[in-house]
């Protein structure tokens, strides 16, 4: 298992391979289907971003409502298909590694590999418990769009699975 602290340098992007196992502490943003078509449709119409992804990390969830004296409510992933339309334009704008579950299509991996980034898995159902992970949350964008704003978390110990490396190695090959 290996410590590793966001944001992550590119050196470090390099020398992990799918199936290394993680545990992320850092800062992470949260963002889903209506988030990332709200970014790319900035993008693609010239405006600026709410805020800056270069170099960032996103994890595909949205926050339950956090419980009385919680930091934030259950948190697991989503599925990260539903983001492949975005994700290669989220890259080429600096975007470097995506948390999630699930296959990835051909053009992600594409860009994977194109833009030096990485696909991690987080265990899917383990909501509950990923939220003991996180430290503190804060929205920063697209408030009006409630669960599926995105926010900034501080996480902490965050047990991830690198899915796709880089090179474009993917621990999904030998399953399809």
């Amino acid at each position: 298992m290996k410590k590793i602290t966001a944001p992550i340098d590119s050196e470090l992007i390099s020398a992990l391979r799918a199936g290394d196992e993680l545990l992320l502490s850092g800062e992470i943003l949260t963002g889903r289907d209506a988030a990332h078509k709200r970014l790319v449709e900035l993008i693609e119409s010239g405006e600026p971003l709410p805020l800056d992804i270069s170099g960032k990390i996103i994890y595909y969830a949205g926050p339950c409502p956090a419980p009385p004296g919680k930091v934030i409510g259950s948190i697991g992933p989503t599925t990260s298909q539903r983001m492949d339309a975005y994700s290669p334009i989220l890259m080429r704008e600096g975007l470097k590694i995506m948390i999630g579950k699930g296959f990835r299509g051909a053009e992600v991996i594409q860009a994977i590999k194109d833009y030096k980034g990485l696909y991690l898995a987080a265990v899917g159902g383990a909501g509950a418990l990923i939220s003991l992970c996180v430290k503190k949350s804060q929205v920063l964008a697209f408030e009006d769009l409630g669960t599926e704003a995105i926010y900034a978390l501080t996480v902490d110990s965050f047990p991830l699975v690198v899915a796709i490396d880089s090179y474009g190695g993917n621990i999904y090959e030998n399953l399809l």
